[in-house]
């Protein structure tokens, strides 16, 4: 097979071995829905990029595009009454649709949900087979044909470089930061592990939030002012939203720290651009804080923002790397139950979060402004059971809550969107 998997691809086969690992875009075109038309523009859209006839080989961690005619199965959703909670549904079916794990697969499930004057288009995929970026690059080809809105671009690699390549070339940082490891294993030991009060069911429910320009724009002003980035104090906002429903365990002597992940794309330590390659290029990292009550935001996102400079200064997402490559090598021994837990265990997170600029990422793809709506959704993993996916676009800030019903309920969940949305206007006045 011409392709393999790179480490954190590995990661996410594993993964699928214990629940469904996907994603799910949405965009919105605001033209009326000719579903004849967008079908054969997906189509002709896959045929030109060769993303036909998949082919997995989980065991030996390899994949090829075998070619062959596309044809797209695009499930039409009538908007009725309320297309936002049928734009919802549709996204949490997508999050947890199963994909073959092996052997002939399409791993794209395409939806159109038809607003008469407009529709939404949704792509429910396969995560190990692409990042984030790589499928906006790929909305973006299919909704521009379909407003006649230019050729399409040379398609893009399927096969990229694995890691081992890109380890080797930033060998240095790598060598250099598995002296920050001690740490890292201190910080988990510190930390409180999410709970399951509602069993162990693994499916995943969705809800979404929107953050308003003006929102968007006071949380600019305030990164300024704290001299942090913005994903520093998303990750603050989520750790001080998260905080009370940890309740008394907080107090415990030993873990009391609240841990979020959040996703880096590495595109750029592969060596090689969206234009280039389709594919996924992904590490993450753990911060961790005990949010002791009554914490001001801006003391808590200028704390996170001291570990996460050191973490992008020396690059220490590429040791995750390695603590993946590890895990993946024992992960043959692991009883079904040890599998279940370990990622919980080692790397205690109660919500992950993956930031992506659809404005920066739908303009270096296709040279056109982005469109005035972007919606996403990821599934949860192992090791957290909260994933918030931050989309910009057009000024705005839509974040989709994926989230274990094991572990928090919806009214957990609008608990924490309350709590963001309160931070988020104090920050205005």
């Amino acid at each position: 097979m011409k392709g393999r998997f790179n480490i954190f691809q590995r990661a996410m086969l594993r993964w699928r071995e214990l629940h469904p690992y996907n994603a799910v875009h949405v965009v919105r075109v605001d033209s009326p829905l000719d579903a004849a038309r967008l079908t054969r523009d997906i189509d002709t859209v896959f045929d030109h990029r060769g993303l036909t006839g998949l082919v997995l080989d989980a065991a030996h961690q390899r994949y090829e595009y075998t070619g062959g005619a596309p044809q797209t199965a695009l499930e039409i959703l009538p908007g009725g009454v309320d297309p936002a909670e049928v734009l919802r549904a549709a996204i949490e079916r997508g999050i947890n649709a199963r994909f073959a794990a092996s052997g002939q697969t399409r791993p794209f499930n395409f939806f159109a949900i038809d607003e008469k004057t407009r529709f939404h288009v949704g792509v429910a995929y396969d995560h190990v087979m692409a990042g984030g970026d790589s499928i906006v690059g790929l909305l973006a080809d299919i909704v521009l044909r379909y407003m006649d809105a230019g050729a399409l671009a040379p398609a893009p690699s399927l096969y990229p470089v694995t890691c081992g390549p890109m380890l080797m070339r930033h060998a240095g940082y790598v060598l250099a930061g598995l002296a920050a490891v001690p740490g890292a294993l201190s910080s988990t030991r510190r930390s409180l592990r999410p709970r399951y009060p509602h069993g162990d069911d693994r499916h995943n429910a969705f809800a979404t939030m929107r953050i308003e320009k003006k929102g968007v724009d006071a949380l600019a002003r305030a990164s300024r002012a704290w001299g942090v980035t913005r994903a520093d104090l998303m990750i603050a906002l989520l750790m001080k939203a998260i905080a009370p429903l940890a309740g008394d365990a907080r107090h415990k002597k030993r873990r009391r720290e609240i841990g979020i992940a959040w996703i880096v794309n590495i595109r750029r330590e592969f060596g090689t651009s969206l234009r280039e390659s389709f594919g996924q290029f992904l590490s993450s990292y753990r911060c961790a804080h005990p949010v002791p009550e009554g914490a001001a935001l801006r003391d808590l996102a200028r704390d996170v923002h001291r570990e996460t400079a050191k973490v992008r200064r020396r690059k220490l997402y590429l040791v995750t790397l390695l603590a993946l490559a590890g895990l993946g090598f024992l992960w043959r021994w692991l009883s079904p139950r040890q599998k279940g837990s370990v990622d919980a265990k080692n790397y205690p997170a109660w919500a992950g979060l993956t930031p992506l600029d659809v404005d920066a990422v739908w303009r270096e793809a296709s040279g056109a402004a982005a469109p005035a709506e972007y919606l996403r959704a990821v599934s949860t993993g192992p090791a957290s059971p909260l994933i918030v996916a931050a989309t910009s676009v057009g000024g705005t800030l839509n974040l989709g809550f994926s989230y274990r019903t094991a572990a928090y309920t919806p009214e957990d969940i609008a608990r924490i969107a309350a709590a963001l949305i309160n931070e988020v206007n104090n920050l205005e006045a």
